[in-house]
C-alpha cells in the first residue's frame, strides 16, 4: 500500500508538473507577440509613414497631405502605436494602400495557402530526413553514410530559388510531368467553386470531394514547391538523426543489448530511434520559421499564391500596412508552432519539464 500511494503521489505531481510547463510555455506566447509586433511597427515607420512610401508618386501634394491627415500618420509616432494596437484587439488590421483591402481578408484569402505549403514540406522532409538519417546511422563509416552526408550537406546548402528554377526547368518545363506554377488548375478551381463550405485547404476539399483527378490536380501541383522548400530541412533532419542516433548506439545500455546478440537494424529502430525523435522535435518549431521565410522566394518561383507571394508584391509597391500584417501572423504562426512543439517535447520527453 505504501509503495502504491508513493507511485500515485509520483504521477500526481509528474501531472501536475506537466499541466504547469503547458500553460507557462502558452502564456509566454503573448509577450513574444507582443514584442514582434512592436518591433515591426517601428521598423515599418522609419522610412516614414505608409501612405507616402505606398502612393507618394501616384498623389499630388495635396492629396497626399490628405490622405496622410485622414489615416492619422501626422500625428505622434506613439500615438499611432496605441491605436495601431488598439485596432489589433478589435480585429482591425488596417486597409492595403495598392488594392484597398483589408490586411484581415488578405491573411485569411492567403494565409491557408502557405500553411498548406510548409505542411506538404514538412511531410517531405520528415520523409528524407528520418529514414535516410537511421540508414545513416546503421552504416557509419561505410560508403552509404558518406554519400548520404555529402546529400545533407547539398541539401541544405542550396539555395531554395535555385533549387525551384532547377525543378521547374527539369520536371515542368522540359519533361512535362508537373504544372509549371499555381496551386490547381483552372478546370480544378472551377469544381472547388461548387463546394458549398470550403476549407481553407485545396487538399481538404477534394478529398471531402471525392474527385480522384482533383485530389492528384492538387497534389501535381504541390510537388514541386514543397520538394524545393522541404528539401533544405530533410538535410537538416538527415544530419540530427544520424548525430542523434549514433549518440544513443553507443550508449551502455545499448551495448548490452548488443553484447546479447540483438541486431544492429533492431538496436537502431527500437532502442536509439525513439531518443533521437526529441531534438527532431525540439528543432522543429525554428524549421517552420525557415520554411515560412523560404515560402517567400518559393511561392514567388511557383506562383503559389499565398502569403510570401503577397509579401513579395506587397514589399515591392511598399505597401507597408500590408507588409506589417503578414510579418505579424507569420510570426503569431511560429510561436504557436514553438509552443505546440514543446509540448510534444514534454510528453514524450519528461525531463524537459525541470
Amino acid at each position: 500500500m505504501p509503495v502504491a500511494t508513493a507511485k500515485g503521489a509520483g504521477e500526481k505531481r509528474r501531472r501536475g508538473g506537466l499541466s504547469r510547463y503547458i500553460i507557462t510555455r502558452f502564456l509566454l506566447i503573448f509577450p513574444t507577440i507582443f514584442i514582434l509586433v512592436t518591433v515591426v511597427f517601428f521598423l515599418m515607420r522609419v522610412t516614414g509613414d505608409p501612405i507616402t512610401a505606398a502612393l507618394g508618386g501616384r498623389l499630388t501634394p495635396d492629396q497626399l497631405a490628405q490622405r496622410v491627415h485622414e489615416a492619422g500618420y501626422d500625428r505622434p509616432i506613439l500615438i499611432q502605436y496605441l491605436d495601431y494596437l488598439g485596432g489589433l484587439v478589435r480585429g482591425d488590421f488596417g486597409t492595403t494602400y495598392t488594392d484597398n483591402m483589408p490586411v484581415l481578408s488578405v491573411l485569411k484569402q492567403y494565409g491557408s495557402a502557405t500553411l498548406e505549403l510548409v505542411l506538404f514540406s514538412l511531410v517531405i522532409s520528415l520523409l528524407i530526413g528520418l529514414p535516410l538519417g537511421r540508414l545513416a546511422a546503421a552504416k557509419r563509416d561505410r560508403w552509404q553514410d558518406a554519400v548520404l552526408r555529402i546529400f545533407a550537406i547539398l541539401a541544405y546548402a542550396t539555395p531554395v530559388f535555385f533549387l525551384g528554377l532547377l525543378l521547374k526547368l527539369v520536371f515542368a518545363v522540359k519533361l512535362g510531368w508537373l504544372p509549371v506554377s499555381g496551386r490547381i488548375s483552372a478546370s480544378g478551381e472551377g469544381t472547388m467553386g461548387r463546394l458549398l463550405n470550403p476549407s481553407p485547404f485545396y487538399l481538404v476539399d477534394a478529398i471531402r470531394l471525392g474527385n480522384g483527378p482533383l485530389i492528384v490536380d492538387v497534389l501535381r501541383h504541390a510537388v514541386l514547391p514543397s520538394v524545393a522548400l522541404g528539401l533544405l530541412n530533410g538535410g537538416v533532419f538527415l544530419r540530427l538523426v544520424r548525430t542523434n542516433v549514433i549518440g544513443t548506439i553507443d550508449r551502455q545500455y545499448v551495448e548490452s543489448a548488443r553484447s546479447r546478440g540483438v541486431p544492429e537494424r533492431r538496436l537502431v529502430t527500437k532502442h536509439a530511434m525513439r531518443p533521437a525523435l526529441i531534438p527532431i522535435i525540439t528543432v522543429m518549431g525554428m524549421q517552420i520559421a525557415l520554411m515560412l521565410g523560404g515560402a517567400v522566394l518559393t511561392e514567388t518561383t511557383f506562383e503559389w499564391r499565398g502569403l510570401g507571394f503577397m509579401l513579395a508584391q506587397y514589399m515591392t509597391a511598399r505597401d507597408y500596412v500590408a507588409v506589417q500584417g503578414i510579418v505579424m501572423l507569420m510570426a503569431v504562426i511560429v510561436a504557436l508552432a514553438n509552443f505546440i512543439v514543446d509540448v510534444i517535447a514534454a510528453l514524450i520527453d519528461p525531463r524537459v519539464r525541470y
